[in-house]
């Protein structure tokens, strides 16, 4: 199976200031991508070094010095698209450190941006 090449992961001006309260309060963070529907389909941000990357999952990049992961199947997925992190208004997934924010992070591709 071919390597899924790293992808450019860009954040929002919204996304990099929610990383940014996220990181004073917490410390270094990393994101996740699981994939799937519902929370799954969310990138969901962990304190670093309590969430463990599994032996199949791919770093797609970086925001700022959060690494962004997600398993090997979805990055092969994703491996032709450049993907944009941004945040917005609600509630996040339930064990994200965006959820008591009212504000969480989002995934889009270039071509469903606003």
């Amino acid at each position: 199976m071919e390597k899924p090449r790293m992808n450019r992961i860009t954040a929002t001006k919204a996304a990099q200031e929610l990383l940014a309260e996220i990181e004073a309060q917490h410390g270094p963070v990393l994101f996740h991508l699981s994939g799937g529907c519902c929370d799954g389909s969310a990138p969901m941000v962990y304190p670093a070094g309590e969430f463990r990357i599994g032996s199949h999952d791919v770093q797609l990049g970086r925001i700022g010095d959060a690494p962004f992961w997600t398993g090997g199947a979805q990055a092969a997925a994703w491996a032709d698209n450049d993907l944009i992190v941004d945040a917005v208004p609600g509630r996040g997934a339930a064990f994200s450190l965006d959820n008591v924010l009212d504000r969480h992070f989002v995934l889009r591709p270039p071509t469903c941006t606003r």
